[in-house]
């Protein structure tokens, strides 16, 4: 009886905090540098789920290094209450191939909550460039092979893996500068320290439209319909047959966190995501909500392993690991 009656207070606290929740702010960890582009989505996303969760404050917290590992560690060793979620994107499935030593288990400590959107990429080049399509690009790649320099956010990140992809592409070895986030690689790039990088639309569409950068295709496998990009041929259309990257951002809890709790933040996941507001910010930045079957969280735990076995021949070719 006594076992009974202390199983049965346990769980009338495990319900009354699931009723409760959530009762102070929320973090969400961004594992990259604040001011990048997944920096741009968290706190976008933050703004739509305040409402939907209570108008409870959300706070970002960037934790950046390592790949994505060290703000997605910070997670997974979280206390599961729902208080402390993670942010992140592609690396998700990058992690598991780039770190030799893994702190955590992608698959298995984390409680999947749910897609957030899919971002195309972009080719840019520093202004400089004297190119004025991708055949005249293509034809500096190969008459600058060896002297190429190629800029990203860092090992693990969205550009640094479209990047790998693209080398794959055209069959050039490239110097990889990786940077501590997207901010200062692209600042390099508009002072033309370096030649080019692949990024997220959410950050180059406004750096395309000022001309601050030249841009040479998109990563999809249709053009874009974002006023800005719309005339960006695809690199498929260019020659680059079967190339298409896309971004995409998801949600993430630790492991063993209340599925009631889970529950509310899916449900304000959805709610947001359906959000007019948020809609129009990312759609101006060429990034499409998801609204299928992705934002639940089993779909979203099967697209992550799907994408974890997409990347590793990829990174296995390069030979590029986090120590």
């Amino acid at each position: 009886m006594k076992k009974l009656a202390a199983l049965m207070a346990a769980l009338s606290c495990v319900f009354a905090f699931a009723d409760t929740y959530p009762s102070k702010p929320i973090s969400i960890v961004v594992p990259f540098a604040a001011g990048g582009p997944t920096d741009r989505v968290a706190r976008d996303l933050a703004e739509a789920m305040r409402k939907p969760l209570g108008e409870v404050s959300i706070i970002i917290d960037n934790v950046l290094g390592a790949g994505s590992s060290i703000g997605s560690n910070k997670v997974a060793k979280a206390a599961p209450d729902g208080y402390t979620i993670l942010l992140n994107h592609i690396a998700m499935a990058s992690m598991p191939n780039l770190l030799r030593k893994m702190p955590f288990n992608v698959e298995n400590d984390f409680e999947y909550l749910g897609m957030i959107n899919d971002v195309p990429m972009t080719v840019i080049a520093k202004p400089s460039m004297p190119a004025k399509n991708f055949k005249e690009f293509r034809d500096w790649l190969n008459a600058n092979k060896g002297k190429i320099n190629l800029g990203n956010a860092g090992v693990g990140s969205a550009s640094h893996l479209c990047g790998l992809m693209f080398q794959n592409a055209v069959q050039i070895d490239m110097a990889s500068i990786p940077y501590k986030g997207t901010a200062p690689a692209m600042t390099d790039l508009i002072g033309g320290q370096i030649d080019l990088m692949c990024d997220q639309t959410t950050n180059t569409t406004t750096q395309i439209e000022a001309k601050k950068v030249l841009a040479f295709g998109v990563t999809t496998a249709k053009r874009l319909t974002t006023p800005a990009l719309k005339d960006l041929p695809t690199l498929q259309e260019s020659g680059l047959k079967g190339f298409e990257v896309t971004i995409w951002h998801g949600l993430y809890a630790p492991k063993g966190t209340p599925a009631d709790v889970l529950a509310k933040i899916n449900h304000a996941l959805k709610v947001a995501l359906k959000d007019p507001d948020f809609i129009k910010k990312q759609e101006a930045l060429g990034a499409v909500v998801v609204t299928d079957k992705r934002v639940e969280p089993a779909e979203h735990k099967k697209f992550v392993a799907a994408e974890i076995a997409k990347w590793s021949p990829v990174i296995a070719a390069a030979k590029e690991y986090i120590d």
